[in-house]
Parts: C-alpha cells; structure tokens; sequence
C-alpha cells in the first residue's frame, strides 16, 4: 500500500510545513489562528505550530472576519520596502483575514483565499500588514477580485479593529493604519514575503 503525496507522518508545523498556497499571490492558504467568535487573541507558537493562547481580547470588539497568517512567508526587508513609513518587517508570518459570507467558528482550520487587498499597518516601526482575501468558492464573495469588490464597512471595521484592539487606558499606542490597498499591491506583499521567507528559512 502506498500513501498519498503529501503524506506527514507527524503533523506539520502550520507555518513551515505546509504550503503558501495552490497560486500564490493570487490564491493562498490561510491557517486560521481567530475567528469572529473568539474573545481570546490566539496565535501560532512559532516553535510547536500549536496554538497558543496570547491574551483575551482588551475590548469589547470582536475580529471582524477570519484572521490568521499565509504559510511560508515571512514579513522581512522586502515587506518593509513597501512600507515607506517602517523600519522593518515585524519578522512574522504574513496575516490575513478571510472574508466569507457563512460563519465559521473554528480555529485552526486551512482554507484557500482570494487575494484581494490589504491594510499597511505599523506597530512600533514595524511593518505589520494584513492581507485582506475572501473564501474561495465562496458563494456571496467568491468573485471578488479587488478590495472595491466587496462594501466598504468590512475594510473599514477591520481597520478600526486592528487600529484599537491593542489599545489600554492611560498608554500611547503604538499602533498606525496608513491606509488600505487593492489586490495589486496586495499581491506585491505576498510576493516580498514569500522571498522574505526564502531568504531567512531557506526554499
């Protein structure tokens, strides 16, 4: 008996061991750290793959989509290039927020998703973009193809979320949404990240 190709015999690590997707920087995999459900922030431990628990969430607002990282990228010089305003990449996998017309409510699930914008974000002189893409297929938003494709409160809730869901009283933030972007320049991060990841971890 032959196994099929890929086979893993223990599980991929969600960042390393799996791949950036079936035509990236078009369409990508997403492994999805929180969905709009979590009141906890979770993220990937960089050393197992496992999910972490980082910290809940300081304010009332929830992530308005899904929200994870692009396997096998890495936000180094090339992100920070095309973030005039940073000092360098945050030297973390690619997010991404997956917009999709049903709810999901479950984590650590792998999905394909369209590209179709992002928002520039600096957080401590740090390029921190997201990646804006929806559910491929999917049946409201699967046609999208550019961040005017879909209504603008969604670009506007997510960048009011990532803009104060770091914020506590009494603190400056450090935190700045420069402005949101369409699938072109979307498509240009994920290229740069893929070659960050390149460049740091080896092909």
């Amino acid at each position: 008996m032959s196994f099929p190709h890929p086979f893993y015999k223990w599980r991929p690590h969600p960042w390393h061991g799996l791949t950036a997707g079936p035509n990236p920087p078009e369409v990508v995999s997403a492994f999805i750290e929180i969905t709009p459900f979590d009141t906890i922030k979770y993220e990937i431990d960089k050393v197992t793959g496992y999910i972490r628990v980082d910290r809940p969430q300081r304010s009332s607002s929830l992530p308005p989509a899904l929200y994870g990282f692009i396997p096998k990228t890495f936000c180094g010089v090339g992100v920070a290039k095309l973030s005039p305003e940073s000092k360098r990449g945050d030297k973390d996998p690619l997010d991404i927020c997956v917009v999709s017309e049903r709810p999901i409510n479950r984590a650590e699930c792998i999905l394909n998703a369209r590209v179709i914008g992002g928002i520039q974000m600096i957080d401590g002189d740090e390029a921190d973009d997201k990646i804006i893409a929806v559910l491929e297929k999917d049946n409201m938003w699967g046609q999208a193809e550019d961040i005017n494709d879909i209504p603008k409160v969604i670009t506007e809730r997510l960048m009011h979320y990532f803009a104060t869901y770091k914020n506590m009283d009494g603190q400056t933030s450090t935190v700045k949404i420069v402005q949101a972007y369409g699938a072109e320049h979307a498509k240009q991060v994920v290229k740069a990240s893929m070659l960050d990841y390149e460049h740091e971890y080896g092909g």
